[in-house]
């Protein structure tokens, strides 16, 4: 099973509509055209997507479930009663936790936190865990991230007069009547069933903690307009709320996209403590724009990989310390192990190709363990195999001396893994999640069985193999068209992310020239080279694909890129470059 070959797919343009919408929303053609591919053809629709006012965010109490859950939780801080909120252990569950915790110590709550152990206490709400926390004098848990699945913990909670609210965005258990819903004193979930819906469905775990923060912050301060302290504590908690939407990869449109550019500008103009050691570690500039690529690449990794590899509390720590030596600690012991994370992944990620090639080539979906693999990183191998090989893969861990195994799932577009997985309910310990991301437990006696079971879904669901996978583009430019205004221009789409991804382009008819493999110590897996087009040569970085070399020189250095374009800054010197996603030898390449 050799690494998958995409098909390109330019999208159309339609000149007449371009204009229009270039003339109505006051944009250059090629902005219009961008906004266009992504779905926005009105004006008042690209203002709203371009400008992103922060008066844009939909009401807290719109969402289901907050103005119950709101009044709850305000009671509870009136009457000096213990709460605890319960998060999850990724990006997205830390920040939520940590919204909740600093708007709610502001309102004076007697507030604690728990973060579950991966590996102990797995994903979601835990019985005993539960038990603890009321036996301790907690009368009240506010979940975040978790719990609209947790069925029995929640029957749990109810036995023990422990007050719980749920407040998540996961998908939630279905039966034949409708959604399946924990026994919670109050349910807050965007995509609950309520006389009227949300207007946005797409909120992450921290979106919706936010909305419940600044609705108990109303209502504690008796008024829709709160205090100027507690608004900077929301300010705040904006720029939290967009790293957990960057890092959980839920669409970058409507409110969060608002959530996100003014997160992010926040969190440059006026860090936290926490925030400030985080980004010195990350080699983030305090003087640069901070993108969510950023994030996603500098920001969530280090934060996640307390989670994956530890424990998660000191990602909150570190979210919510007002102590600089305490920030600058705990910053370094994530930046610790996120090394350990990326070794771990690069390590487990050959292997698991390595062992598809020689064992499992012709499967048409991906079914790989091992004992010597970490369970906090397999998630993220199986997204690397889903990207080199174009199938839906399942990467298992198990543990030496463990009856059950762990494992996590990654998908293709259009293939529902959380419907594939119930497929496989009987062979299962344990299984939840989406249609692109999943996680199970199973015996590693079983997993043979799975391998087979899972394969012939797959099959049955591709009778015809498995589609290749489609790279879509915005527009086919000429070298010479790529100028610092028209990446300026560009910066207006900012930010991207889900829904809004960095514009790509195609390029072709172009010459290869100076190709080299880059890279540190003995394994260079990069390649760096330069490509001509009449006048025009442009410095071109491939991350990854090192192994594509000879497929690049092939066709007599002729060739044809899919890429992105960037401005390489660098000890005053500024120059475009071109960052490639994929490319074709040959000097005209075939589209769909």
């Amino acid at each position: 099973m050799a690494r998958a070959q995409k098909q390109w797919h330019l999208l159309p343009s339609d000149p007449t509509a371009t204009n229009r919408l270039a003339g109505q929303a006051r944009v250059s053609s090629v902005v219009a055209q961008l906004l266009l591919n992504r779905g926005v053809k009105d004006a008042s629709s690209a203002r709203r997507f371009l400008d992103s006012p922060l008066a844009g965010l939909h009401p807290p109490l719109s969402l289901p479930g907050v103005n119950e859950a709101a009044e709850r939780v305000a009671r509870a801080i009136a009457d000096k009663r213990r709460i605890c909120v319960y998060g999850d252990y990724d990006v997205d569950g830390v920040t939520g936790t940590s919204i909740l915790l600093r708007v709610l110590g502001k309102l004076g709550a007697d507030v604690q936190f728990h973060v579950p152990l991966r590996l102990s206490e797995g994903y979601g709400l835990n019985s005993e865990r539960l038990r603890e926390l009321h036996r301790a004098g907690v009368s009240l848990v506010v979940s975040v991230d978790c719990g609209i699945a947790s069925l029995a913990e929640a029957q749990v909670a109810h036995d023990i007069g422990l007050e719980l609210i749920v407040t998540d965005h996961h998908e939630m258990k279905m039966g034949l009547d409708g959604p399946i819903l924990p026994l919670a004193a109050v349910l807050v979930h965007p995509r609950r069933p309520a006389p009227e819906p949300y207007p946005f469905s797409d909120l992450s775990g921290a979106g919706v903690a936010f909305k419940l923060a600044w609705a108990v912050a109303q209502r504690a301060c008796g008024s829709e307009k709160v205090p100027a302290d507690v608004r900077e504590v929301l300010l705040d908690a904006v720029g939290l709320a967009a790293l957990g939407l960057v890092a959980d990869v839920v669409p970058l449109r409507d409110e969060n996209r608002i959530f996100v550019r003014h997160g992010l500008d926040r969190i440059r103009t006026k860090p936290s403590v926490g925030l400030k050691a985080l980004l010195d570690a990350s080699g983030v500039k305090s003087d640069q724009v901070l993108t969510s690529e950023d994030v996603g690449f500098k920001l969530a990794p280090r934060l996640n990989a307390a989670g994956r590899l530890g424990c998660a509390s000191f990602a909150v720590e570190l979210l919510t310390t007002t102590s600089v030596a305490k920030a600058t600690q705990l910053a370094q012991q994530l930046e610790s192990q996120n090394g350990d994370r990326q070794v771990r992944e690069r390590k487990y990620t050959q292997a698991a190709k390595e062992l598809v090639e020689a064992h499992f080539a012709t499967d048409p979906a991906v079914v790989v363990g091992s004992e010597d693999w970490h369970p906090g990183v397999v998630g993220i191998v199986a997204s690397r195999l889903v990207d080199y090989f174009g199938r839906p893969a399942l990467v298992i861990a198990m543990q030496p001396n463990e009856s059950v195994a762990t494992g996590s799932g990654r998908s293709v577009p259009g293939f529902a893994l959380h419907t594939a997985l119930v497929a496989c309910d009987d062979l299962l310990e344990g299984h939840g999640g989406h249609a692109a991301a999943a996680g199970f437990k199973v015996r590693p006696e079983r997993i043979p069985a799975l391998r087979e079971r899972f394969n012939t879904y797959v099959a049955n669901h591709y009778p015809g193999g498995a589609p290749a996978q489609l790279l879509t583009l915005d527009a086919e430019v000429p070298l010479s068209a790529l100028t610092f205004g028209l990446l300026n221009d560009l910066d207006k789409l900012e930010p991207y992310g889900a829904g809004n991804p960095r514009p790509k382009f195609l390029a072709s008819g172009l010459k290869v020239e100076a190709a080299r493999l880059i890279g540190q110590g003995e394994t260079q897996k990069h390649m760096d080279f330069r490509v001509r087009q009449g006048e025009t040569t442009i410095r071109c970085v491939a991350w990854g694909m090192a192994d594509r070399m000879e497929e690049l020189v092939s066709a007599g250095g002729d060739c044809c890129l899919a890429f992105t374009a960037k401005i390489n800054e660098w000890k005053g010197s500024r120059k475009i470059e071109l960052q490639v996603i994929d490319l074709k030898p040959g000097a005209t390449v075939a589209l769909v």
